[in-house]
């Protein structure tokens, strides 16, 4: 048995040891319950494990596996990209890989000031949804009371004057 580590650094992300195998993984970006889950037990790793708990071998499975999911026989629907653009292949990223990815598909649709380039250049929302009462982003939403009063005194003053 090996020593509990208390961090353990996966895809250049720190996982909390404590935490049970499933529940740890999910903390990477791109991995879920469900493919934590299926990952966990196509691997024959004990669930109730603690991430810790487990040996360095296992968590180089784990990584690999990651690394590669199509050489387990996963599903395609169980990829993040079922159809890449640069592959045209169904493909799995996580973690850094999967921010680079989403953020030069923005810049593509930017470039081709698609529909969905000009709405995200311009902060809104790209599908589909109601604009009307969401999705200010810090704007403010509604009409501030003390506009209104400032606005209310200036026509009083305008009317006194004249």
């Amino acid at each position: 048995m090996s020593e509990f580590r208390y961090i353990i650094r996966f895809q250049g992300k720190d996982l909390d040891g404590r935490k049970k195998v499933i529940q740890a993984l999910s903390q990477l970006k791109g991995v879920g319950l469900n493919l934590a889950t299926y990952l966990v037990s196509t691997l024959k790793i004990d669930a109730d494990l603690r991430m810790g708990a487990l040996s360095t071998d296992q968590t180089s499975e784990i990584e690999q596996s990651l690394k590669d999911l199509s050489k387990l026989g996963f599903p395609s629907w169980l990829f993040n990209r079922s159809k890449d653009l640069a592959t045209g292949t169904g493909i799995h990223l996580i973690a850094s890989d999967l921010a680079f990815s989403i953020k030069s598909d923005i810049d593509r649709e930017r470039n081709l000031s698609s529909w969905r380039g000009v709405r995200h250049t311009y902060g809104l929302k790209v599908r589909g949804q109601r604009t009307r009462c969401t999705g200010r982003k810090g704007r403010s939403v509604g009409v501030k009371k003390t506009t209104l009063r400032e606005q209310a005194k200036a026509k009083e003053t305008a009317a006194k004057e004249s």
